[in-house]
């Protein structure tokens, strides 16, 4: 696959089309009434705290990324994507910041539950297993390990927190609660499809999809999409088949290198987060780089 790396993004600046909002990675604008453009900035978080230092190509593999899921899962249920290119809504000076990074989408309603599915134990998930020996509301066989892999995939919902915040754990009732019985099982049984078949066809390339989240909303008619990245690295603990072992956190295609680094800093998590030495920004950037040629090539 091609790819090109632009000049790293740390912020767009667009200012031919409204601008909504920005969040970790990325930033979003108007397009008229009923369309989004969606720039995937070079931004990365860790600890909820955004770095001041850009992961160059980081954008781009997250919406190359992207599209490839939503093209190979696009069977499953309508998604966001309107097949409009970027560079046709902004001014001629501000393609640059769109080039290869932004998508134009559909303006849908979202819905306000963070959909998450896993396939194996670890994260949130190990530490609420091991307090409780269930996760989300769902009982566990006893004596599973770190990076078990579980009888069978299971939705492990989450509220969504308010920008800066850890989403909280919740269990499939507060989801009734939110968004009713009929579209709680519609979000449910979807996620557990979308990553039964995205698992399923990852093995193929030596990738294991531990957990992922999806995004979800609504369009004028009440038809529910699917939305925003899917199935990235960001959104997602991809770990290489040849490095996986029960009973311990295996390695994984993210921010893993930033983390740990972070983690040996003398540092209260707070911003401003140290600045990241080269070698750590350019093994960050190779492990996405990675992820993106072993799932599309």
């Amino acid at each position: 696959m091609d790819f090109l790396v632009t000049q790293p993004l740390l912020q767009s600046s667009i200012q031919s089309l409204p601008l909504l909002a920005r969040g970790k990675v990325r930033d979003m604008y108007a397009v008229g009434d009923d369309k989004l453009l969606i720039v995937a900035t070079d931004r990365i978080s860790a600890f909820d705290v955004i770095l001041d230092d850009p992961i160059p190509g980081k954008g781009q593999v997250l919406k190359e990324l992207t599209d490839f899921w939503l093209n190979k899962l696009s069977h499953v249920l309508p998604n966001h994507s309107t097949g409009i290119n970027p560079e046709d809504v902004v001014a001629a000076q501000e393609r640059d910041q769109v080039l290869g990074r932004a998508v134009v989408v559909k303006r849908l309603k979202p819905i306000l539950v963070e959909a998450v599915a896993r396939g194996y134990l670890i994260g949130s998930g190990w530490k609420d297993y091991q307090a409780t020996g269930s996760v989300c509301g769902v009982t566990l066989p006893q004596g599973l390990k770190q990076a078990g892999k579980l009888p069978q995939a299971i939705f492990t919902p989450a509220a969504k927190a308010e920008f800066g915040l850890h989403d909280e754990n919740v269990d499939f009732d507060y989801v009734i609660k939110t968004i009713g019985l009929a579209m709680a099982e519609r979000i449910r049984d979807v996620t557990l499809r979308l990553y039964s078949e995205a698992a399923a066809y990852a093995s193929t390339k030596g990738i294991m999809i531990a957990d992922t989240k999806f995004e979800f909303g609504l369009d004028a008619h009440g038809t529910l999409h699917l939305m925003d990245e899917v199935l990235t690295p960001d959104s997602s603990r991809f770990w290489p088949a040849e490095g996986y072992q029960e009973g311990m956190s295996p390695p994984s295609f993210d921010k893993q290198f930033v983390r740990d680094w972070l983690e040996t800093q003398v540092w209260d998590k707070t911003p401003p987060a140290p600045r990241l030495p080269a070698d750590v920004i350019q093994k960050t950037a190779a492990k996405y780089r990675e992820a993106l040629d072993r799932l599309t090539t």
